[in-house]
């Protein structure tokens, strides 16, 4: 899958999470995710463990890892 966006000067960044597993956990991540600043969007795939993020600008990793240990999660890496 190819992340892409139709907002110039937007930044599109694919974490690995640990622990999803249905539709819920993908809603709690992405609830999260979803309240840092600058962030336009937020799409999570629990069976492939990925979330894609489209921000302004590129987001702290530890603002993101704070945002998925809310949700419960744990954030393994940035792909």
């Amino acid at each position: 899958m190819t992340a892409q966006t139709d907002t110039p000067g937007s930044v599109t960044a694919v974490y690995k999470v640990s622990g999803m597993s249905c539709g819920h956990c993908e809603g709690a991540v992405s609830g999260e995710l979803s309240e840092l600043p600058g962030v336009s969007s937020v799409k999570a795939v629990a069976s492939t463990g990925e979330v894609t993020v489209v921000s302004a600008a590129a987001l702290d990793e530890e603002a993101v890892r704070a945002a998925v240990d809310d949700a419960g999660f744990e954030l393994v890496a940035k792909i």
